[in-house]
């Protein structure tokens, strides 16, 4: 694609699922791509050119200051950062127990603060990192993977928290980050064909799915776009921006935009 071609990009949370997408896509569109994760190694990505791997365990503030520190060491520069790093999706049985959808007080405690330190927190801490890097360079982009949960109840109380509190930073930080002309955005994709969701596929209806490398190129159309800004501190969806940027999934398909009341 060619989109990003000379800039360098960081995609936290890299190893699988949405993470991974997004990290092939940013390759795909010519971006030198460091993508981090807790197990992440050439063999991930299938040796896809452009695409760096990183270990990091994103819960370690010491590992998340290495990775940007050999970013900064290698490239001299970022110009992107998705953080798409996130926990509280393990162990949705226990005990022989579905507790996914179970009300507050049956919850266990573990998922709210997996959601939080390896997702809400994750992102603020590589955010710091990387605005320190975008403000010298006065230029810069970071996405924050979120969704529709943030504004209606899907799943748990925890998840809408998680979610709402993502879509919180993302505004407030592109308020900090607009004098030095940096922009951040929430990023919301559908329904994704991650190996999770693929695994449960007998039992969902994925007509109107989208592959994790089509959130990749929604990301890349929006660092590609010189007027961003205009969307800084905002949340969008993937659908809606392929619509306007005239992009598609893999396979050609034209995912439809999801709302709050079609969920």
């Amino acid at each position: 694609m060619g989109l990003l071609d000379g800039r360098v990009a960081m995609v936290t949370g890299a190893t699988r699922g949405v993470g991974k997408g997004v990290a092939l896509a940013l390759a795909e569109a010519g971006a030198t791509t460091y993508a981090t994760g807790r197990s992440a190694g050439v063999e991930t990505f299938g040796g896809a050119s452009r695409i760096i791997p990183l270990a990091c365990d994103h819960t370690d503030d010491a590992q998340v200051e290495s990775a940007f520190r050999r970013v900064a060491d290698e490239s001299g520069r970022l110009d992107l950062l998705v953080n798409s790093v996130w926990g509280g999706y393990d162990r949705m049985i226990e005990d022989g127990r579905f507790t996914w959808n179970l009300p507050f007080w049956e919850q266990p405690v573990w998922r709210w603060d997996a959601m939080f330190s390896a997702g809400v927190r994750a992102a603020y801490v590589a955010s710091r990192h990387a605005a320190r890097a975008m403000v010298a360079q006065r230029s810069g982009l970071i996405v924050n993977i979120s969704f529709w949960a943030a504004r209606k109840r899907i799943g748990n109380v925890a998840y809408g928290a998680s979610k709402a509190a993502t879509d919180k930073i993302t505004a407030d930080m592109a308020e900090e980050l607009k004098p030095h002309e940096v922009s951040v955005v929430s990023l919301y994709p559908g329904l994704v064909r991650t190996e999770r969701v693929m695994e449960a596929a007998a039992f969902l209806d994925l007509a109107n799915s989208e592959s994790p490398l089509f959130v990749g190129r929604a990301a890349a159309a929006l660092a590609a776009d010189p007027d961003v800004g205009g969307k800084s501190g905002r949340a969008v969806t993937a659908a809606e921006l392929a619509l306007e940027y005239g992009f598609t999934d893999v396979d050609g398909a034209q995912p439809r935009p999801l709302t709050p009341d079609g969920l």
